[in-house]
């Protein structure tokens, strides 16, 4: 962990604007805006980038991926511009917390995968893309979505350890709790063979 320098007020301030960042709905907002209709109502009901691709609309898809990360990613540069490191990492862990139980949608979200890769990126780029290049090739080679999340998740810590890069490693072993948590249904349906593969339409 990286060294607490402020007050608890003062991070948890930055707790509340990060997560209120993180709430923001893009997916729903994408859906909307190229008339996809209810996200929640195609495919796994879910409201990232992966279900958005099953409405076969690639190009919002694509947007949904990287305005999901970034709010991730603004949320831990901004708090490191202006407060620090400390900030930083609780910037990341409540942008995720807002995306995964968003205020805006009755702390129904999504399952946090792109706004992990771009807390990331944010925190330290090499794990980052260490993290993104696990889930690529999973996803090129397994074409599971789900698979590719937990696998990016589960190995990050271990990125960071051989990395040097150790005061993220209990941000990212949170993370990547939440992240197995909120996957336990995909979990299951992997195991029944039942998972829906990447592109497939809902």
């Amino acid at each position: 962990m990286p060294l607490i320098e402020h007050s608890p007020l003062l991070l948890g301030l930055v707790a509340l604007l990060a997560y209120l960042l993180g709430s923001v709905p893009f997916g729903i907002v994408m859906a909307r805006i190229f008339g996809l209709g209810d996200l929640r109502a195609i495919g796994s009901g879910n409201i990232g980038a992966t279900n958005v691709l099953r409405t076969g609309n690639k190009t919002a898809a694509f947007l949904t991926l990287v305005l999901d990360a970034g709010k991730g990613g603004i949320a831990v540069l901004a708090a490191r511009a202006a407060l620090g490191e400390d900030a930083a990492q609780v910037a990341g862990l409540f942008a995720f917390l807002g995306h995964c139980f968003p205020v805006y949608l009755r702390f129904r979200g999504g399952k946090g995968v792109a706004t992990f890769l771009g807390i990331l990126l944010a925190i330290h780029w090499p794990i980052g893309l260490a993290a993104c290049a696990t889930w690529a090739v999973s996803a090129a080679v397994l074409r599971y979505s789900s698979l590719s999340a937990l696998m990016a998740a589960g190995l990050t810590p271990l990125w960071l350890f051989l990395m040097g890069y150790g005061s993220a490693f209990f941000l990212a072993v949170a993370l990547a709790i939440v992240i197995y948590v909120r996957h336990w249904p995909n979990i299951q349906r992997l195991h029944e063979g039942t998972e829906p593969r990447i592109g497939k339409k809902g």
